[in-house]
């Protein structure tokens, strides 16, 4: 049996990457609980720090991963970028 997967989205209506559930979720609850902690953040941050902290555990290119979730929970407006921010900084909706 092989492991689940998801279908990513893209906001711009761009077609999506095809990736782990598991890799997925790994992603998007570090994303989600940073924000949470800090409300808002850089995106270059958020990468940065995901990095160091997943980096040594995680089994894939952590920056890849963050880029292909951080676009898909912005399609599902779940977070959203933060207008005139550079580099761009990112909330939850």
């Amino acid at each position: 049996m092989s492991e689940e997967r998801i279908m990513t989205l893209h906001p711009q209506g761009k077609k999506g990457v095809n990736i782990l559930k598991s890799k997925y979720d790994v992603i998007a609850h570090y994303i989600l609980s940073t924000l949470k902690k800090e409300k808002q953040i850089s995106y270059e941050v958020l990468s940065d720090r995901a990095v160091k902290e997943l980096g040594p555990t995680f089994d894939g290119k952590v920056v890849w991963y963050i880029v292909s979730v951080k676009l898909d929970l912005e399609a599902r407006k779940i977070i959203k970028r933060v207008p005139k921010t550079s580099p761009h900084e990112l909330i939850l909706v």
